[in-house]
């Protein structure tokens, strides 16, 4: 399907410089577009790309379109631009409504009309699937599942038993929802497990990446709500509870209890203790260890930055050495302070 530059600009609210007749049938990226495709500027370092660029248009700010050589699409926010148009260009696969002859349903399940139920899965009783609603080949929903209307889950999920999952979420392969938490009381030397009896509570327009794991709870449910998006491999334990629009990056770990606020952005590989609360806007970076709660909105980080590894030995060692320094340091200033009490 092609679209002329001036209807792509109307659909993400922005402005045409250059023409707006132009016709775009995809997106591409600065270095490859051709005059047919479209692509998007939002990093400096790429500008020095756009002077060659053979795209058809790019969308950009008006800062960076002052001197485009190509037509441009004009947006406050280039990238959430570019997502909406590359949503428009490249639609989403429509699956035809029913149920795969290798899938088993449960006579008991109540599954909308118009969803669909792939090859291999099973859908066990007293599920709820509700209209739209998409499970793929592989999956395994547990009895007592809700589903909500337009979700996807695409292929090899499990949702274990109890579990509610929301409208229009998306779900990657691999992605276990409602596994037991890692409860276990000792006695005498041995483990004994704790019985996990909460659930999982998922929001509506939640993104879950491949091979990501949540946790149901210990006695109530774990939490996801509205619009937050998990990036792949993330483990989230059991009683967390995760605030609306929050976005998490691959690897990261999350402790049992812990509460992150809504509009929080985690990078990649972070550790999170548990029973801890992280306040609204909160932002950490990469590869931080948080072990306390978070009060206040702002930008938090740990860890030790990559550094020539001869630098690394050098600095590992004087921080082996910081008590020991800190004790002296400390007795000298109060041999300093006690000379200039008494005159000397």
């Amino acid at each position: 399907m092609k679209y002329t530059l001036d209807e792509l600009a109307k659909h993400v609210s922005g402005e045409v410089k250059g023409d707006s007749s132009c016709k775009i049938v995809s997106v591409a990226t600065l270095q490859h577009a051709d005059a047919t495709q479209i692509s998007f500027l939002t990093n400096s370092s790429y500008r020095k790309q756009l002077a060659s660029s053979q795209a058809g248009a790019v969308i950009m700010s008006a800062a960076d379109a002052e001197n485009s050589p190509v037509n441009a699409i004009i947006s406050q926010n280039p990238y959430a631009a570019y997502a909406k148009i590359a949503a428009l260009l490249s639609p989403a696969e429509k699956y035809t409504a029913g149920i795969h002859r290798s899938a088993h349903v449960d006579p008991s399940a109540t599954i909308d009309k118009t969803a669909s139920i792939g090859a291999g899965a099973v859908i066990e009783s007293g599920v709820s699937l509700g209209k739209s609603a998409r499970v793929g080949p592989g999956c395994v929903i547990q009895k007592n599942v809700m589903i909500g209307a337009n979700s996807i889950l695409t292929a090899n999920i499990t949702v274990a038993h109890d579990c509610v999952i929301g409208e229009r979420n998306l779900i990657h392969p691999g992605v276990v929802i409602g596994a037991d938490g890692f409860g276990q009381a000792m006695e005498n030397g041995i483990w004994i497990k704790v019985p996990q009896l909460g659930g999982v509570l998922i929001g509506d327009d939640v993104e879950i990446g491949a091979n990501t794991t949540i946790d149901r709870g210990a006695i109530e449910d774990t939490v996801i709500e509205d619009n937050v998006k998990l990036d792949n491999q993330i483990q989230v334990a059991h009683n967390v509870k995760i605030g609306a629009h929050t976005a998490i990056a691959g690897c990261t770990a999350i402790a049992g209890s812990t509460k992150i606020g809504k509009h929080c952005r985690i990078a990649g590989m972070v550790g999170i203790v548990g029973h801890l609360e992280i306040a609204d806007n909160v932002t950490v970076t990469a590869k931080s260890l948080v072990t306390g709660s978070i009060k206040k909105a702002g930008m938090y980080s740990a860890g030790t930055p990559l550094e020539p590894s001869q630098q690394w030995r050098k600095n590992t060692i004087r921080f082996k050495q910081l008590d020991d320094m800190a004790k002296r340091l400390n007795k000298l200033e109060k041999q300093l302070s006690s000379k200039n009490e008494s005159g000397e």
